[in-house]
Formats: structure tokens, C-alpha cells, sequence
């Protein structure tokens, strides 16, 4: 099948390349004539476990071809799938302006029947928008399809490759035996393609988001339940994930969500029930507690040193929001280090691929914080380390070699990465999330 993706960021590149993957030629357009040269030099702008190398070879192969020139995307694909950013917008409501803007350009030069297939993340309704503009320019038929991605970023490949389910919202049988023949080779173990009205799909990207994230939210408040009764997160996360009721995944607290979903999608969502008035008060609290949450890391820290950080320098291990990706948006790092810098601190951190994302985001506190290019590096004569992500290369560091270059033997761990045991055996002041904190004993 021939297949258009209008945009190249995350969801289009990955898109793209899987269906390439698949058999399929594809046709990747995007307006940004660096971002296109970039990739036809077969350079990727994102970092993704994987897919370089996915890009490359099908590249190479002739399926995956990229341009600037939108009008022959549209005119040699039978689908073409908007992937194009829905940002938020001043009010937390999506901001469909690229959406609509592509469309339009569907509408104008299309030349002949066309499913059009909405990737991006959009709130209710958008497909019925989407048709509308397409028709403002053109008689010819065509049918709008809402087709929400379930990528997590770290593992978008598998996640594209081999789904939990397909989501797939439309009224048309034409549209939708064509996109169970698109995504037939990834669903050959019989996880389902679920077929419903395209609303309910609309609404199933947000509520699996907002779900999620409401899982978190509610960890993370027992979290600091566990804190304030002596009690350890870690044992009664186990406690409740065995319950098969429940189950183990998005249980483990930390110092809050970021990323380009869940923040974003969770307002979203709470904007839409607002405009159609219908209270989401639980979300509402999610998005609440998340806000929060990112502050725990940096109250610990002040409370330690007694109010009195001016001067003191940190250590800093991840800057992204997650490991297995660049991505700093909503990153849990940048309120850590606002907080903290503004009270006098400074950084010098280190994340194993967010360096070059991370001096972009952080770049009005560029005198605040330093980068190295190795965890240890961070560390000489540090007052503290702060771990803000679980990239495994932190899970087994040498303690013997963190402590001796640390100024001081104290390590605030948004992941719980450690047992405090063991940092007690080992001779650390260790803060972490839910559990009860190990202080040195200096006259041990």
C-alpha cells in the first residue's frame, strides 16, 4: 500500500518507519526543510532505541522516502496519516492549528479517494473537523479515520510493532478492512483490532493516558502517606500490585510524570469535559498531585540543609523524563533545578543521551549548571547526589567511588533506586521516596 505521514517528529517517524518495516511504501513529508535534510542524510532527529537503524535500511531499500513537498505525499499515498503536533494551548486545550492546516492542503490537492487517518493526539470531535476542512476545497470522497498511538517513548518500535490492541474509529467498512490489511503484520498473535464510532476512539487515547497517569499520581500520594506513618512504599506496592485486580504496572513512585503525553493529554482532557460540562474531578486532583509530586525532590534537599543551600553544589543524575529517551519535556529535572538554583545551588549533571535537549530547556539557567559526559564526573566535590531518572547505568554505580568524591556522603533518590540497608551499611544519608531516610551516624 502506498501510505503518506504528514509530520516527522515522534509519532510520524516512527510511523513511518514501521509500516516501511512492514512492505509498505512510504512517503514521509514534513515543511521543515532541515529536519528533511537531516533525515535524507540519514541523520534522526530524535533519540529512539532502534529506530536509526530502521530509518536507515528502509531508506536504503527505497520504501521510506522523505520531503518537503506535501502535494506529492498526498497525491501518491491511498492513506495518509496526520502526525503533525498538537500542542497546548494557552487554556490546556489541544491547539489543532496543524491538524486543520494539513488538512486544508488534503482538501486542495487530493486527486482521487483518500482515507485520512488522524495519529496525531486530538481531542473529541477533531475527525469531524478534520472532514470538514478537507470538504471546504474538494467534492472527491473521503474517509477520516481516528487511529490513536500507544507509543511509549524507550520502546515505541516494540509497542508499534507488537500492540497490546489496534484502535480504530470510523463508520466506513472500506476504511476499516483497509486498516486491518495495514496493520494485519503486526497483529498476527491475535491482539485485537477494535473497530468502534470514532468518537469513542477519540476519547480512548485520553482516557488510557489519564488512566495511567492517575496511577502514578495515586502511588505517589501513598508514597508520602509511608513517609509520614514510617511505613515502606516498596512493600505495600507489592502488597497491591499481587492483586491481579490491580496488577503491578505504574506502581512505583517517584518525583512525578513529564513527557509529552501524560501532562499534556491529562489537560486536555480535563479542557474538553469543561467544555462540554462534565467534571473530571479525579483527573482533575491527578494533574493536582503531579504538580506537587515534582516538588518532593527539592523540599527534601532544602530540608536537609536546614534552609541553606546558597553556594552548595549538586550533583545531578538524568535529565530526561524517562531513560531511553531525550525527550525534557515536562521533565521532572527542570523543577528540581528552577527550585533549587533559584535558592542559590548550582548543578553539574549528566544523562546518557538528554545532554544536547537538556541545554535547549535549560538554557536561561545556563550558568546555573554544568554537563559532563560521565556520571562520575559529576560528582567531584558535590555537597549532594540527586537522582531525578532510572537510567540503569545509576542502578549499580561503584559506592565506594561516588563516596569519595562527593563533598558529602548524601544522596537524594527521586527512584528508589537503592535499599536503605544498604546505604546504611555503606555510610550514606539516604532520602528517597515513600521510605523512611537513612542518616549517617557521624559518631559511628
Amino acid at each position: 500500500m502506498n501510505i503518506a505521514v504528514i509530520g516527522t517528529g515522534y509519532v510520524g517517524l516512527v510511523t513511518g518507519a514501521c509500516f516501511a518495516e512492514s512492505g509498505h511504501d512510504v512517503i514521509c513529508a514534513d515543511i521543515s526543510e532541515p529536519k528533511i535534510a537531516q533525515l535524507n542524510r540519514g541523520e534522526v532527529p530524535i533519540y529512539e532505541p532502534g529506530l536509526e537503524d530502521l530509518i536507515q535500511n528502509n531508506a536504503a531499500q527505497g520504501r521510506l522516502v522523505f520531503t518537503t513537498d506535501t502535494t506529492y505525499a498526498i497525491q501518491n499515498s491511498e492513506v495518509i496519516f496526520i502526525a503533525v503536533g498538537t500542542p497546548e494551548d494557552m487554556d490546556g486545550s489541544a491547539d489543532l492549528s496543524q491538524v486543520l492546516s494539513v488538512a486544508a492542503q488534503i482538501g486542495k490537492v487530493m486527486n482521487g479517494p483518500k482515507i485520512v487517518v488522524n495519529k496525531s493526539t486530538v481531542p473529541v470531535g477533531t475527525a469531524d473537523l478534520v472532514g470538514l476542512e478537507i470538504a471546504k476545497f474538494t467534492n472527491i470522497p473521503c474517509d477520516v479515520v481516528s487511529n490513536p498511538e500507544f507509543l511509549k517513548e524507550g520502546s515505541a518500535i516494540e509497542d508499534f510493532t507488537k500492540p497490546d490492541r489496534i484502535v480504530i474509529g470510523t463508520s466506513s467498512v472500506e476504511a476499516a478492512e483497509a486498516m486491518r490489511d495495514l496493520y494485519a503484520p503486526f497483529v498476527r498473535t491475535d491482539n485485537p483490532i477494535l473497530v468502534m464510532d470514532v468518537r469513542s476512539a477519540e476519547v480512548t487515547k485520553y482516557a488510557a493516558n489519564a488512566f495511567l497517569a492517575t496511577r502514578i499520581s495515586f502511588m505517589n500520594e501513598v508514597a508520602n502517606l509511608c513517609e509520614a506513618v514510617g511505613a515502606d512504599v516498596n512493600n505495600v506496592r507489592r502488597g497491591i500490585g499481587t492483586d491481579q485486580r490491580i496488577g503491578p504496572s505504574f506502581l512505583f513512585p517517584g518525583v512525578g510524570y513529564g513527557g509529552s503525553c501524560f501532562p499534556k493529554d491529562v489537560r486536555a482532557l480535563l479542557r474538553t469535559s469543561e467544555q462540554y460540562q462534565s467534571p473530571l474531578q479525579i483527573i482533575a486532583a491527578v494533574d493536582r498531585v503531579n504538580h506537587h509530586q515534582k516538588q518532593r525532590l527539592s523540599k527534601k534537599v532544602v530540608e536537609h540543609f536546614n534552609g541553606d543551600i546558597k553556594g552548595k553544589k549538586f550533583a545531578l543524575w538524568g535529565l530526561a523524563f524517562k531513560p531511553k529517551t531525550d525527550d525534557m519535556r515536562e521533565a521532572p529535572s527542570l523543577t528540581v533545578i528552577k527550585e533549587l538554583s533559584e535558592l542559590g545551588a548550582t548543578f553539574v549533571a549528566y544523562d546518557p543521551e538528554a545532554t544536547k535537549t537538556a541545554k535547549v530547556a535549560l538554557k536561561s539557567l545556563a550558568d546555573k549548571v554544568t554537563f559532563v559526559d560521565n556520571s562520575y564526573d559529576a560528582l567531584n566535590g558535590a555537597d549532594a547526589l540527586l537522582i531525578v531518572t532510572e537510567w540503569g547505568e545509576f542502578r549499580r554505580p561503584n559506592f565506594g567511588k561516588v563516596s569519595s568524591l562527593l563533598k558529602q556522603q548524601v544522596i537524594f533518590d527521586g527512584r528508589n533506586l537503592f535499599e536503605p540497608t544498604t546505604m546504611k551499611r555503606l555510610g550514606f544519608t539516604y532520602y528517597s521516596i515513600g521510605r523512611q531516610p537513612v542518616v549517617k551516624d557521624n559518631n559511628a
